[in-house]
């Protein structure tokens, strides 16, 4: 995919954010699918930066960017999807995602925060502060994993 297609895509995805969120999904089982979905893709993306940065495939300036602008533009997606009625389709899901839905947003919120950031510092073109933006993304994807997914 070329970059001016993998923007297109950003852009689409993002915009989708703008769209009432419940509203967008017809039953559970779609927003179940839909976050699942932008989750595996959004992992797909950070792990091709983690394989830089841990020094596991060669740095390559564009290709660093190029994931990280879809990581920023997908990490706004999956919270979208937790909904009312999603919670018996989730068995990898704590209970407290949908008790403490205003700390579960907080939690996204900061991997929005931290995926911005992350694209920041792919910009750059400096493998260091990729690590260091990389390694503070992971640690809030963990933390929220370690908070709200049953293993």
């Amino acid at each position: 995919m070329t970059r001016h297609m993998r923007l297109i895509v950003s852009f689409t995805l993002a915009t989708a954010v703008a769209a009432p969120a419940w509203a967008q999904f017809a039953r559970a089982e779609d927003a179940v699918k839909y976050r699942q979905g932008a989750w595996y893709v959004l992992s797909q993306h950070f792990a091709r930066i983690g394989a830089m940065v841990n020094g596991r495939a060669p740095y390559d300036a564009r290709g660093a960017l190029e994931n990280a602008e879809l990581v920023a533009a997908l990490a706004k997606l999956p919270a979208t999807a937790f909904g009312p009625g999603t919670e018996r389709l989730s068995p990898k899901a704590k209970p407290e995602i949908w008790t403490e839905q205003a700390r579960f947003r907080e939690h996204n919120d900061k991997l929005v925060g931290e995926s911005a950031k992350l694209l920041a510092a792919a910009r750059v073109n400096n493998l260091d502060q990729l690590k260091a933006a990389y390694a503070s993304t992971a640690a809030t994807c963990k933390g929220c994993h370690d908070a709200y997914r049953n293993n």
